[in-house]
C-alpha cells in the first residue's frame, strides 16, 4: 500500500511538472517576446559617503528576451536570446549641466559607433536547470562590450530552490547561496571565494597593507516561473590598515525590470544545440561567461622621459626630506611599471651623479622584471667607483613591498661573483636575508632561490674564520630569522666576545617568542648569570631581555632579581628599570613579575635602592583604533660613566601585526683609558670602537663606525666638526598595493594605494675631556606621501576617487652624560617638531576627448610639537644638567 501510493505521489509530481513546463529554472513561453528595461550603476566614494555625493555614470537599455529552442528530450534545457537596444549613458547622480560630461553628447559620440554596434548585437545562452552551460556570442568583438553582455548573462542564472553551489559566471567560479521564498529568490554571492585571473599586489606587512571586504546579493522576483524584476548589488570596500578613515568603495548595482510580453518569434526546429546555434548564426561561437581581462590604453599619457623632466627638481638630496618628493617618487614608479627596458636606460645613463641614487631608488622599487633587468644591466659591481649606487640599489631590494624569486636568485648570483668594495659585499649578504625572511612570510621557504641562500649564508658562517666575515653572516641571520639558524646563533653568542657576541644575541632577541625553545632559554640563563664564562655587560642585558620577553618562569624571573645587587654598579640600575618599565607598560611577563615581587627576598629596600644613571623606559607615542606605536629608549653605562650602549625603538602595531619601525643603537666600548678610569668585569680587553647600528622598518642595515681603535678615536676627537652622520637617506615604497576588481555589471575597476616616505637619519657622538662629558643626538627626518585611487574604467568613460595624505616631521633624541662627578648626570630628551599635515580628497568623471568633471576637498592642520615623557629620575636629572651648563656659561672667566 505505502509502494503504491509513492508511485501515485511520483507520477503526479511529474504530471504537474510536465504541465507546468520548467521547474527547476527560469521558464519562458513559446512565441513570446519578453521586453525589459536594463541599467548598470558604478559608484566611487570615501567609505561612509552617501551615494548621492559619488562619482561614477549609468548606462541603461531596453533588453529583448525571447526563446529560441527547448530540447524536446528536456524542458530545463534551452536556448534564449538576448538582445540590448537603445542604449544611454548618464551620470549616476544629477549635476547642472556645466558639470555633467555627458551634456550635448549622443550615445554613439561618447561609446563610438563600433562598440555601440557590438554592443547591440544579441547573445544567446544555453540554460540548463537554471544555469548558464553555454555563452554564444560573435568572436572578434571588443572585450569591454562582451563584458557587458556577460554582467547582463549573468544575471539570467537562477536556482528555483534554496541551498549553496558553486556557480561560474562573470566574477568566476564562486560558492553561491540561494534562499526561495514564494515568488522571491535572494543570491549571495561569496566573492572573496572567487576563481578567476587576478592581477596585482599587496604589500609585505599587513599595518602598511590594504583590508578589503567585498559583498554581493541578488534579489529575484518571479511571475509564472519567469522574472519579473532583478536587483542586485556588489560592494568592495578597500581601507588603508594604518588609518581606516582612509579608504574608498566601488558599489556597483544592476536592474532588470519587465515592462511588457508582445508577440515572438516562433521556436527553431531542432534536436541538437550545435545545430539551432549554426541555424541561427554560423559566426556564433560558445564563449567563457567569466570576464576577460580588458585594459584601455592611455593615448595621451607622457612618455617616461617627459615625466621625469616634470619632477625632477623635486629630487635633489636637499629635498628628500619633502613631501613633495615623496609624491615624485610614487609617481614616477606608477610610470616605470609601465616603462620598457630601454626606456628606463635612456633616462639612468644620461642623469647627473645628485640625481641618479633617486632614479636609482625609483627604478628599484618599481618591481617589475623590467626596472630588475634594467639595474643588473646597469650597476658593475666589480667597480668600486659606483658603490653608491650599488648601495641604493640593495637598500631597496631589501625593502621590497612584494619581493620575487628572481630578485632574490639574481642578488645571490651577485654575491658569489666578484664584487670590488667590501662593504657592498656585507650590504649585499645583509639585503639577502631581509628577502628571505619576506619571502618565507609569504610561505615561499621551499623555494629553489631560497634553499640555495639559506644553504648558502649557514654554510659559509660555519666555515668563516675572520671576525668581520662573521659578523657578515650574523647580520644575514639578523634579517633573515630563519629556525635553521638558532643554534649558529646560541653558538656565537656563548662562545664569543665583544661584537660578534653581542650581535648573536640581538638577532636572537629579534625572533618571535614561539621559536625559542628551552634550549634557547636555558643558554640565556648562563649568559646572564655568567654559568660558563664571564659575559660583558650588553651581552647580558640582552640575554636578560629574552628572558623576560618570551614567556618567563617564576624562578627565571626570581633568578633575574635576585641577581641584582651582586650586578657591576650600572648594570644593577639597568636591571631594575628594565624591571620597573615591565610592570607600569604592563609587558606580558608583568604578572609573573608582580608575583616574585611577593616574595621578600626578591623585593626589598636595599635590592631597590641601588643607584645609577643607566635606565630603561617605554611610552605610547599614539593610541589610535586602527594602529598604536610605542618608543622605548634605553641606555646603559660603564661604571666609569661613559656610554656603553643607548638604543632607541619604535614598534607599530594593531591588534593582528607588529612592526619594527625603526631602531637605532649607539655603542661604545673600552674607552675608559681616556679618563684613565677602570674597565668593568669582563670588558678588560675590549678595543676603542664607537659606531650606530639602525633597523628600519623591520631591515637591520649596515652598522656605522664612529671610530675603531685608539689612534683612530685620537685622530677623529682632534678634526672632529661635529656634524652627524649619515645612517640612511633615501625614498621608500612601503604602501605598495594594487588590486583589478571585475565587476559584475561588466567594468573592471582598479585600485591603487602607494605610500612613499623619504627618510634622513643621521647620527653623531661627541666627546669632551675639557668639560667631561659625553653627548648623543639621534635626528630622523621623515616626509611621507600617501596616494590612493580607485578607478572604474569603462573605455569610453572613466570614473574614480584620489585620496592623498602628507605629512612632514622630525624626532630628535638627544642623550647627554656629564662626568665631572659622581653619580654622573645623564639626561635624555626625546621630541618631535610641529608637523603638518595635509589630506584631499578628489572626485572625478572624465571622457577619452579630454572633457572631465573633478570635485576636490581637502583639510590642512598642524600637528603640535611634543616632548615625550620618560621616567621622573630623567626629568629631575635634566634640570640638573642644564642648570649645570648654564653655571658653566656664567663662570667661563
Amino acid at each position: 500500500m505505502i509502494l503504491l501510493t509513492v508511485l501515485f505521489l511520483c507520477i503526479i509530481s511529474t504530471y504537474s511538472a510536465s504541465v507546468k513546463g520548467h521547474t527547476t529554472g527560469p521558464s519562458l513561453n513559446n512565441d513570446k517576446l519578453y521586453k525589459f528595461a536594463y541599467s548598470a550603476e558604478v559608484y566611487v566614494d570615501r567609505v561612509k559617503a552617501s551615494l548621492q555625493e559619488s562619482a561614477g555614470y549609468r548606462i541603461s537599455s531596453g533588453v529583448d528576451v525571447n526563446l529560441l529552442w527547448r530540447n524536446p528530450d528536456n524542458d530545463d534545457d534551452q536556448l534564449i536570446k538576448i538582445t540590448i537596444r537603445d542604449v544611454q549613458v548618464e551620470n549616476v547622480n544629477e549635476r547642472p549641466a556645466a558639470k555633467n560630461i555627458f551634456k550635448g553628447k549622443s550615445t554613439e559620440k561618447i561609446i563610438g559607433k563600433e562598440y555601440l554596434e557590438a554592443l547591440q548585437r544579441p547573445i544567446v545562452l544555453e540554460l540548463v536547470r537554471g544555469k548558464v552551460k553555454n555563452f554564444y556570442s560573435y568572436e572578434n568583438e571588443p572585450g569591454f562590450t562582451q563584458n557587458i553582455k556577460r554582467g547582463l548573462a549573468s544575471l539570467f542564472q537562477l536556482q528555483l530552490h534554496s541551498g549553496a553551489a558553486r556557480e561560474v559566471d562573470i566574477s568566476g567560479k564562486c560558492n553561491t547561496t540561494y534562499n526561495v521564498r514564494q515568488d522571491q529568490v535572494t543570491k549571495i554571492k561569496a566573492l572573496d571565494s572567487c576563481e578567476i585571473e587576478k592581477q596585482g599586489f599587496t604589500t609585505h606587512n599587513q599595518i602598511l597593507d590594504v583590508s578589503t571586504k567585498a559583498t554581493s546579493a541578488t534579489i529575484y522576483v518571479l511571475e509564472d516561473s519567469f522574472i519579473k524584476s532583478i536587483k542586485a548589488e556588489e560592494n568592495f570596500v578597500l581601507l588603508l590598515n594604518s588609518r581606516r578613515k582612509t579608504g574608498a568603495k566601488i558599489v556597483s548595482k544592476q536592474r532588470l525590470e519587465l515592462k511588457s510580453v508582445q508577440a515572438g518569434p516562433g521556436l527553431i526546429a531542432g534536436k541538437q544545440v550545435t545545430s539551432v546555434i549554426k541555424t541561427l548564426d554560423s559566426s556564433y561561437i560558445a564563449m567563457p561567461l567569466v570576464a576577460e581581462p580588458v585594459k584601455s590604453e592611455c593615448k595621451k599619457c607622457p612618455s617616461l622621459s617627459e615625466h621625469w623632466q616634470s619632477i625632477r627638481e623635486h629630487m635633489y638630496p636637499e629635498k628628500l626630506s619633502k613631501t613633495e618628493a615623496a609624491r615624485s617618487f610614487l609617481s614616477f614608479i606608477q610610470n616605470i611599471r609601465k616603462a620598457t627596458k630601454e626606456e628606463i636606460l635612456q633616462i639612468i645613463r644620461s642623469e647627473n651623479k645628485e640625481l641618479l641614487p633617486q632614479v636609482v631608488d625609483a627604478v628599484t622599487f618599481a618591481q617589475t622584471p623590467a626596472s630588475l633587468e634594467t639595474m643588473l644591466e646597469f650597476l658593475d659591481f666589480k667597480d668600486a667607483s659606483t658603490s653608491t649606487l650599488q648601495e641604493r640599489f640593495l637598500y631597496a631590494c631589501g625593502f621590497a613591498s612584494h619581493p620575487s624569486e628572481m630578485l632574490l636568485k639574481s642578488l645571490t648570483a651577485k654575491f658569489k661573483g666578484d664584487i670590488a668594495n667590501e662593504e657592498i659585499r656585507e650590504t649585499l649578504v645583509i639585503v639577502m636575508g631581509a628577502l628571505i625572511r619576506k619571502l618565507c612570510d609569504r610561505e615561499g621557504c621551499k623555494l629553489p632561490a631560497v634553499v640555495e641562500a639559506k644553504r648558502l649564508i649557514l654554510n659559509r658562517l660555519e666555515k668563516a674564520k675572520k671576525d668581520d666575515n662573521v659578523r657578515m653572516y650574523l647580520l644575514a641571520l639578523k634579517n633573515a630569522l630563519v629556525p635553521e639558524a638558532i643554534p649558529l646563533l646560541l653558538k656565537y653568542a656563548e662562545s664569543e666576545e665583544g661584537p660578534i657576541s653581542n650581535l648573536a644575541a640581538t638577532a636572537l632577541q629579534r625572533y618571535d617568542p614561539s621559536f625559542l625553545t628551552k634550549e634557547v632559554k636555558e643558554t640565556m640563563n648562563r649568559i646572564y648569570h655568567q654559568n660558563r664564562k664571564v659575559h660583558e655587560k650588553t651581552v647580558r642585558t640582552t640575554a636578560a631581555a629574552i628572558i623576560l620577553n618570551s614567556n618567563p618562569s617564576y624562578m627565571e624571573v626570581k633568578n633575574i632579581l635576585l641577581s641584582i645587587g651582586e650586578l657591576p654598579l650600572e648594570m644593577n640600575k639597568y636591571m631594575l628599570s628594565m624591571i620597573q618599565d615591565i610592570l607600569h607598560f604592563e609587558m606580558p611577563s608583568s604578572k609573573t613579575v608582580r608575583q616574585v615581587l611577593k616574595d621578600m627576598r626578591a623585593h626589598n629596600y636595599d635590592r631597590f635602592s641601588k643607584t645609577g644613571s643607566s635606565s630603561a623606559y617605554s611610552g605610547y607615542i599614539t593610541r589610535g583604533p586602527d594602529v598604536s606605536s610605542t618608543y622605548s629608549l634605553d641606555i646603559l653605562y660603564s661604571g666609569s660613566g661613559i656610554l656603553r650602549r643607548s638604543n632607541m625603538n619604535i614598534h607599530i602595531f594593531n591588534r593582528n601585526a607588529e612592526l619594527h619601525a625603526s631602531q637605532v643603537v649607539i655603542e661604545a666600548q673600552g674607552l675608559e683609558s681616556i679618563i684613565a678610569a677602570t674597565p668593568d668585569e669582563g670588558e678588560e680587553n675590549l678595543d676603542s670602537f664607537a659606531g650606530m647600528s639602525a633597523i628600519l622598518f623591520d631591515v637591520q642595515l649596515r652598522p656605522v663606525t664612529f671610530f675603531q681603535g685608539y689612534g683612530d678615536l685620537m685622530s677623529k676627537m682632534f678634526s672632529a666638526t661635529g656634524d652627524p652622520i649619515n645612517v640612511v637617506k633615501g625614498l621608500l615604497l612601503l604602501t605598495d598595493y594594487s588590486q583589478e576588481i571585475q565587476l559584475q555589471c561588466g567594468p573592471r575597476a582598479s585600485a591603487e594605494f602607494l605610500g612613499g616616505r623619504a627618510i634622513d637619519i643621521s647620527g653623531g657622538m661627541e666627546f669632551s675631556l675639557w668639560y667631561r662629558e659625553s653627548k648623543t643626538n639621534v635626528k630622523n627626518r621623515v616626509a611621507m606621501f600617501i596616494a590612493g585611487n580607485t578607478e572604474v574604467d569603462s573605455f569610453f568613460v572613466k570614473t574614480g576617487m584620489e585620496t592623498t595624505l602628507e605629512v612632514e616631521t622630525t624626532l630628535d633624541f638627544i642623550s647627554t652624560v656629564q662626568f665631572s662627578e659622581y653619580p654622573f648626570l645623564v639626561c635624555m630628551q626625546m621630541d618631535r617638531v610641529e608637523s603638518p599635515f595635509r589630506r584631499y580628497v578628489t572626485k572625478y568623471e572624465s571622457l577619452p576627448s579630454g572633457r572631465r568633471y573633478t570635485a576636490r576637498r581637502g583639510k590642512a592642520e598642524l600637528l603640535a610639537g611634543n616632548e615625550y615623557p620618560l621616567h621622573q629620575e630623567n626629568s629631575n636629572m635634566c634640570r640638573k644638567v642644564f642648570a649645570a651648563k648654564s653655571d658653566s656659561s656664567s663662570n667661563w672667566f
